[in-house]
């Protein structure tokens, strides 16, 4: 059996962090290194290590994490903002545990990095 991850964890309550939202599909709380001054993440509660593993099966669960996006956006006070979603660490994830990142709060710039 693999490790949990910190995501999964705090899905556990076995580590605290700020939650924002929750739902029976998916947790967001505040990242504790935030790039922006609104830095929310997105984790869905069944277990997927990034997006390339995701299957069709999730088709539902992957679009439910884009409109909670919206939503908690709205409810933090953004107008504009930035979803990110990093699959595998060569493209930056650091957890393996599939997240949706919501940026806000200031100008983004283009390209992102």
């Amino acid at each position: 059996m693999k490790d949990k991850t910190i995501f999964a964890k705090i899905i556990d309550r076995e580590i605290p962090a700020s939650i924002v939202y929750e739902d029976d599909q998916c947790l967001a709380f505040k990242d504790v290194h935030p790039q922006a001054p609104v830095h929310i993440l997105i984790v869905p509660k069944k277990p997927i290590d990034r997006l390339s593993s995701a299957s069709g099966e999730d088709q539902l669960l992957l679009g439910h994490l884009l409109l909670t996006a919206n939503k908690i956006a709205e409810q933090a006070g953004l107008k504009d903002f930035r979803l990110v979603v990093n699959s595998g660490p060569g493209a930056g994830q650091t957890v393996l545990h599939l997240h949706v990142h919501i940026l806000g709060g200031r100008e983004m710039e283009w390209p992102p990095g």
